[in-house]
């Protein structure tokens, strides 16, 4: 499995790099991997819905 940073992510998603690392912590982000203090997230991650918008 491919894995890019949170900040890559962040960067296809639009969104920040905090974002992405709140995502993951939260554990809304499936196989979001930790390693020493860097965010590593599977590269054909889909980006959950914001939770903040109702629609």
């Amino acid at each position: 499995m491919d894995y890019v940073t949170a900040q890559e992510t962040a960067d296809i998603w639009g969104v920040t790099r905090r974002y992405v690392q709140i995502l993951c912590v939260s554990g809304r982000i499936e196989g979001a991997i930790k390693v020493a203090n860097l965010w590593l997230v599977p590269k054909d991650a889909k980006k959950p819905p914001d939770r903040r918008i109702n629609p």
